[in-house]
């Protein structure tokens, strides 16, 4: 099968699983009337999601090891499809919670073990283009989310969201089922539990990564969960134009995603860490400082978009020569270090946020990711890892 078909294939379906992931806050509001809950009680619905996504990615990843990566994604889209369609259907705040667990459990899966398949099908010098050509298209996703779901709401309302979304996750899943079974897919059924996670984290070169990355997910995503909240509260724009602005995030995610490979044979991995880090700091220099000038803050946005690619398409490349045989437990390991690391982040951030004010939030992030390029800057070796053996 064709490796673009493939690209576009996973692609679509991580970008639907990323626009699902952050659309639920901007039409909260528009929920919470309708069923009669107050705004704080609602707002369960979006941990009820959250929580089963971050632990499910560990589950899956295993899974995909043992019964084939293609069919633990396919299985996941389907159900996920039925669980999103179901949110459209919700009447209260108990099922709509229900349906919304449901959907995070299976949207889990989608981004680790797409990676994890992209790992095994392209070859060590087309990886990080692939990886981050996927990123990219799945970030697109996440950065025209409130965009889609602010519109999509304007004009019908929340529940034609979850039905929009359901129908573009059909054709994902279509796709998957027909075209997508000639995508190769190996399995080890000869895998144990617990014996990749443990082999992995007790590895130093592993570690490593894994903890490197639990911070920059701390720093990175701890951080953009907040610039729809900073614009918001500088330019009291609805949530269809502050959509429309954190697009530019995922354009330049693309565009990121695409040269990240390039510059990576160019400087190597760990330059290209470094400078993807460095635009991002830049970034949040100039939402601090020239934040208020609509073009300026427009540009620092996409400047974030472009380093965190660049950064976080290189970290996973790394995993992905982790350990050939259990992919699937490398990337989702990563997956959810990430995840867990920008769910702390934002939670840390939201204390800082009530207490204080956005601008002290970003300069306190950061001074941590000044701090994580220091520290990533004096490790003397280089980051080519030695592959950790499944035992």
């Amino acid at each position: 099968m064709n490796k673009r078909s493939i690209l576009l294939i996973l692609g679509l379906a991580g970008f639907v699983v990323m626009a699902d992931n952050w659309v639920v806050s901007p039409i909260l509001p528009s929920i919470s009337k309708d069923i009669g809950v107050n705004l704080a009680s609602t707002s369960l619905i979006i941990s009820a999601y959250m929580i089963p996504f971050g632990l499910f990615q560990l589950i899956f990843g295993y899974l995909a090891d043992k019964f084939g990566k293609r069919q633990v994604i396919s299985f996941s889209m389907v159900f996920f499809t039925i669980a999103t369609g179901l949110c459209a259907l919700g009447t209260g705040l108990t099922d709509l919670t229900i349906y919304r667990a449901l959907t995070g459990v299976f949207a889990a899966s989608v981004m680790p073990i797409s990676l994890a398949l992209i790992g095994d099908i392209f070859p060590l010098n087309e990886r990080q283009t692939a990886i981050g050509t996927f990123l990219g298209i799945s970030f697109l996703g996440q950065g025209l989310s409130m965009a889609i779901g602010g519109s999509i709401a304007f004009f019908f309302n929340w529940r034609g969201v979850f039905m929009i979304y359901a129908i573009l996750s059909v054709v994902a899943t279509i796709l998957l089922l027909t075209v997508g079974r000639n995508i190769p897919s190996s399995k080890n059924k000869e895998g144990k539990v617990f014996a990749p996670y443990l082999n992995l984290l007790s590895n130093p070169s592993s570690l490593k990564i894994y903890l490197l990355v639990l911070f920059e997910g701390f720093f990175l995503l701890g951080s953009f969960s907040f610039l729809s909240g900073y614009i918001q509260n500088i330019y009291d724009f609805n949530n269809f134009l502050i959509g429309l602005i954190m697009s530019i995030f995922g354009v330049m995610s693309i565009i990121g995603g695409r040269i990240s490979g390039k510059i990576s044979a160019k400087v190597g991995r760990k330059k290209t860490i470094l400078l993807g880090l460095t635009f991002v700091l830049l970034a949040m220099i100039i939402i601090i400082t020239l934040g208020n000038i609509l073009e300026t803050l427009i540009f620092g946005i996409g400047l974030f978009g472009l380093g965190l690619m660049l950064a976080h398409s290189t970290f996973l490349t790394i995993a992905t020569e982790f350990a050939a045989k259990a992919r699937g437990v490398a990337m989702s390991l990563v997956a959810f270090c990430f995840m867990g690391g920008g769910g702390l982040g934002t939670a840390f951030g939201s204390r800082i946020v009530g207490n204080s004010r956005f601008t002290t939030l970003f300069i306190l992030y950061g001074i941590g990711l000044l701090i994580l390029i220091v520290a990533i800057s004096i490790i003397k070796k280089s980051f080519i890892i030695a592959t950790a053996q499944q035992k």
